[in-house]
């Protein structure tokens, strides 16, 4: 069955020479051939201010910030591809996610506790690294990946989010790389 897919490449450096760049391709090429509509957001192409406090973070917010909400809404499976830097998400990629979880865009508080505002959607995130998997999940925990899964999508709503965790990508070499786009194709085939 056909979903509507919203891609977003948060490396602030989406040249097509970049892994990150090649992934997220790989998943939109394979899930646009299969009969899925697919739109893609690179984060390099976007201006996203900071925010500067939070009276900024209730209120509406910017125009081009509107458009990445309205992709998500359009969306019923989203995927975030990132690289892991300093242990989290890049910080233009937490800068954009700040934005478009403004003014209760994703949660609207209510009497009876917070309100979830984007179920019936399924996510992927997809984070590559320098330090091996293995370390990434039994030393830190996965911390670069929880604040994103539990504290922003999973309380919206979206579920289930799965996880692909891609690590010494310096070290994986080009059999290595193949058989990571080769499982984005397949991720993108099946729209998951």
């Amino acid at each position: 069955m056909a979903k509507r897919i919203l891609v977003l490449l948060g490396h602030p450096d989406c040249r097509p020479e970049r892994f990150g760049s090649a992934l997220a391709s790989a998943y939109v090429d394979a899930a646009t051939a299969a009969g899925h509509e697919v739109r893609r957001i690179d984060l390099a192409d976007l201006d996203t201010p900071f925010l500067a406090g939070q009276w900024e973070f209730e209120s509406p917010p910017p125009p081009p910030i509107l458009a990445v909400q309205q992709d998500i809404l359009w969306a019923q499976h989203v995927v975030v591809l990132f690289p892991l830097w300093l242990g989290a998400t890049p910080a233009k990629l937490k800068a954009l996610l700040e934005q478009v979880f403004r003014a209760g865009f994703g949660l609207e508080q209510s009497p009876r506790g917070p309100l979830p505002k984007l179920k019936g959607r399924s996510a992927r995130l997809v984070v590559t690294m320098g330090m091996p998997a293995i370390a990434f999940w039994l030393m830190f925990g996965g911390h670069g990946l929880l604040a994103l899964e539990k504290g922003m999508l999973g309380l919206a709503g979206i579920s289930p989010i799965r996880k692909s965790v891609i690590g010494g990508v310096e070290m994986i070499g080009g059999r290595g790389r193949l058989k990571w786009l080769a499982r984005m194709r397949r991720f993108g085939r099946l729209g998951v």
